[in-house]
């Protein structure tokens, strides 16, 4: 009993020691996300109400950012250039809003009704270049493919040695010119021959069928007749070597200007 009370007077007189000294007793480190400041966060982290987090303020995040309860999240129709925001619409002071002017739209663009339309984009074919037509908001290029309008122009075909128009072809004509008529620019009417013959009358007989054509279209089309043209080609693009190409190589096409 005696040894037992000798050994507590020794550990209080080391407390006491220790506590006039000024050294205290080691603490423990909290477990992470938990903590007591920076040191004991990741690095570029920062001890906020006793937790980790990667922000005190916006400053703490990217410039397109701002610190939501201790996390960077993206500042909502935030912008730092044009190519940010959706393409109808313009940045102005990091935010992303309807345009004012065409110069906002970039070169060649448009602003209509506070929407830019830029180059190469378009709500239909009057947006685009004379040679080009209107298709999923942007303009594409080439001879007769789809437009805005949703239409198409059919080729048409003829017999051997024959310019008359079959039922068929007139058929197929009057829903061209429909599609010439929404389309509201020029085409060409192209004829055709297969290569049977000599070059001269085939020339003569390709626009024959491409008169023909025109010819049926003109009260049909209206005004629009006015930017129609005729051009024969003779068997220049014939490909057939029997019947069955030469009744493909026999033929009228259409191509937008």
């Amino acid at each position: 009993m005696h040894k037992a009370t000798t050994a507590k007077g020794l550990l209080l007189g080391l407390i006491a020691a220790l506590a006039l000294t000024g050294v205290a007793c080691p603490t423990k480190k909290p477990k992470y996300p938990l903590c007591a400041n920076d040191k004991d966060c990741k690095e570029g982290e920062f001890c906020v109400n006793k937790n980790c987090v990667s922000c005190r303020a916006d400053n703490d995040c990217e410039k397109n950012e701002q610190c939501v309860r201790g996390a960077c999240e993206a500042k909502k129709n935030w912008c730092g250039g044009d190519e940010d925001c959706p393409a109808d619409k313009v940045c102005k002071g990091n935010k992303c809003v309807a345009c004012e002017s065409d110069g906002e739209c970039g070169e060649g663009g448009k602003c209509n009704a506070g929407k830019c339309l830029r180059s190469g984009m378009c709500n239909s074919d009057e947006d685009c270049k004379e040679n080009e037509y209107c298709e999923d908001g942007r303009c594409k290029s080439g001879p007769t493919g789809p437009i805005s309008s949703g239409c198409n122009l059919t080729t048409v075909y003829f017999e051997f040695d024959a310019a008359g128009l079959s039922e068929e072809a007139r058929s197929a004509l009057t829903a061209n010119a429909d599609c010439i008529k929404k389309q509201n620019k020029g085409v060409q009417v192209i004829g055709h021959t297969d290569p049977r013959g000599t070059e001269e009358y085939n020339l003569t007989l390709s626009d024959r069928r491409a008169r023909a054509v025109r010819d049926y279209l003109v009260p049909l089309v209206g005004a629009i007749s006015s930017k129609m043209r005729v051009v024969p080609k003779g068997e220049l693009e014939a490909s057939g070597a029997d019947e069955t190409g030469f009744s493909q190589d026999r033929r009228v096409e259409f191509q937008f200007e």
